[in-house]
Formats: structure tokens, sequence, C-alpha cells
């Protein structure tokens, strides 16, 4: 929408990785060092961790494309998937044919086609993104499938990454046998005020714009907003690039980046419930009458509306508006059934009379 009026050649804050706008902050030079020191060795696994936002996945992203023709690989993002179904989903992205649908039957394929790529002197990579839900079972199961090698040469090797719930579930007693496979390991935080801004003004070239179009003072609050998280970071700058291109502004100031973020921070995406929905592990047998307050006085104590509650009263109300409207057309649509059969009806009686 602003690209024409920055001259900007494509938007240079989109939420979709780009592997050939890849920033090499410190932490992340290092993180891709370890995967690439990893890939060299060809065997164990790599972890690499961090909070949301942070690039996990544009790693992963750059290390692909950064591979030789004798590597194999793929990716998956993984959902909680168990063992079994976490063999299914490695078969379908190396696309394996299948005999049969169960697990002694899917660890023939992979092993198969495993020992295929070896004898065409190539080798397998997995990289599992999201790995923090896979349940222990499924990580132990990708731990067996690292026994899989020829004359001591594995042949497949696995890099996980994840949020930072996965060094907990690594960290578990039962769990001793994986570690020892991990050979690198990295954990990804935020970027540095410094970072946060070379970052901004990297990305900003790369769409193709080489003059400033941010007042130097603009970065610390930029900074405190977003805590140096590059999603966060691309969240917000689309939206004051935005705010400049509908102000007519080429050169925003801090103000205007304030203004940009005190917007934000009242919308729905960025507010925190005020408090949480009750859970009941029991039955309640008797409800306490609500507390009475004197309208003389102010309601200082009165509990404040659960917000959920006027949002559950509105679907209430959209779920039953739509369900009596799918009742009336089925009403309508079984008196038209009967109306046709009854025409079916009369005609064969007359075709019988004739």
């Amino acid at each position: 929408m602003y690209e024409s009026y920055y001259g900007f050649h494509e938007r240079p804050f989109q939420l979709t990785p780009n592997p050939q706008w890849f920033f090499a902050s410190k932490l992340h030079k290092r993180a891709l060092a370890y995967l690439q020191y990893g890939l060299s060795q060809g065997e164990g696994f790599i972890v690499i961790t961090g909070d949301v936002g942070t690039g996990k996945t544009t790693i992963a992203n750059q290390l692909l494309a950064r591979l030789d023709q004798q590597i194999v690989a793929r990716q998956i993002v993984t959902s909680r998937l168990g063992p079994d179904d976490l063999l299914r989903m490695i078969a379908s992205v190396f696309s394996l044919s299948v005999k049969d649908n169960n697990k002694t039957a899917y660890i023939e394929a992979i092993s198969h086609y495993l020992t295929l790529l070896h004898s065409q002197n190539k080798r397998a990579l997995l990289l599992v993104d999201e790995a923090q839900n896979l349940p222990l079972e499924s990580i132990e199961e990708l731990r067996m499938l690292s026994n899989f090698q020829i004359a001591g040469k594995p042949l497949l090797q696995s890099f996980l990454l994840g949020q930072n719930e996965l060094n907990a579930i690594i960290q578990s007693p039962h769990m001793e046998q994986f570690r020892q496979r991990i050979i690198a390991s990295s954990n990804l935080s935020s970027l540095s005020e410094e970072d946060c801004q070379a970052y901004i003004e990297y990305r900003i070239k790369q769409a193709g714009v080489s003059r400033p179009l941010l007042d130097q003072s603009c970065f610390g609050s930029i900074y405190r907003f977003t805590n140096g998280i590059p999603r966060k970071i691309n969240n917000l700058l689309d939206r004051i690039l935005l705010f400049g291109y509908l102000e007519d502004k080429t050169l925003l100031q801090q103000a205007d980046v304030e203004e940009v973020i005190t917007e934000i921070s009242g919308e729905v995406a960025q507010r925190q419930p005020t408090q949480s929905l009750p859970v009941h592990t029991a039955p309640v047998s008797v409800t306490p009458a609500p507390p009475t307050v004197s309208p003389a006085e102010p309601a200082l104590n009165a509990t404040p509306a659960n917000p959920y509650h006027a949002m559950l009263a509105e679907l209430s109300g959209l779920l039953d508006s739509s369900l009596e409207h799918k009742i009336k057309m089925a009403k309508e649509l079984d008196t038209l059934l009967n109306q046709q059969h009854q025409q079916v009806m009369r005609k064969l009686e007359d075709d019988k009379g004739s």
C-alpha cells in the first residue's frame, strides 16, 4: 500500500521470513554457525531454541538456502504428533511410498530411502520446527531413527528448532540418551538496542530505500515497545510506515512512533485479559447472592465486569441467530421436498389411470 510512496520495491517488514533478507546479528551468526558445524559433522542433533519471534525459522531457512546437492533436506512444522504420526509425516515430506499403514511399514520405507540416498553419495537432513510440541516419545523416535547407519556412518541427521519449552523437555530424566546425541545447541534471545536499530535500517535498505525514514529519536521507543524481538519489530514498523503514508510524512519523528504505539496498545491483539476465566473442578451446589452496592456510594469494591462475558454473550447470540436461520431453511426445504413428492405421486396415479 505504501511501497510506492517511500520508493520500496517490496514491503520491508513482512512477517513471512525471507532467506535473502537475513540479518546477521551476533546471536544469529552464532546459531547459524552451530547449524553449519553440525551439518559438517553429519551426525547427532543440533538444537536451537528461543522465544517466539526471535528468528528460529529464519535461521532454518537461511541454512536450507545454502545446502549443497549432496544433502536432501526437508522441513516439518510439528503439532502434537505422536511417534506413529511423526513417522507418517517424515515419510510424507520425503515423498515416500508406503505399502501398509503401520509403523513397521513406515520404518522400512524410511530405512530403504536412506539406504538409497547413501548409495547415491547423498544423505538426508530433517529440520523439525516448533519441536517443543513433540511428546517425549516422539523425540525418542527421532533418536531411534538416528541409529540408521552404514559402516558407522549415520544416514539421517536432525535439527530441532523450538521455543524455550523445548529445553525443559530435553532436560527430562528420561531424555539422557537423546542429550548424549546433541553435538551443539544455541538459544536465541532478543536483539540488543544497537542491533534493533541496525536491523531496521538493514531491512529498509534491502527494500530499496537508502535515505533515513526515521529520526534517531525513534529507535529507543521502538526498542522499548518490542523488547528487540524481530517479529514485533516487523509488526510495529509496518504500522509506523503506514502511518507516515497516511499522514504524508517522509521522515517520522518520535511523537509519530509513540502515537502508533498508543494505537496498537489499545487493539485486541495487544490486550491482556483483566482476569482469568474461572476453572471449575466440581459442580457448585450453592451460588451466593451477589453483593449489593448502595446507589449513594461509589462502587469501589464492585467486581469489574469480566470482558469475556460480553464476548460470550455476543457469540451466543450469533450462534442462536445462525441456528434459527438453519432451522428455518431446513423447514422450507422439507416443505419443498414434500410438495415435489406429492407432485410425483399424482403424476404416477395419472399415468396409471391413463
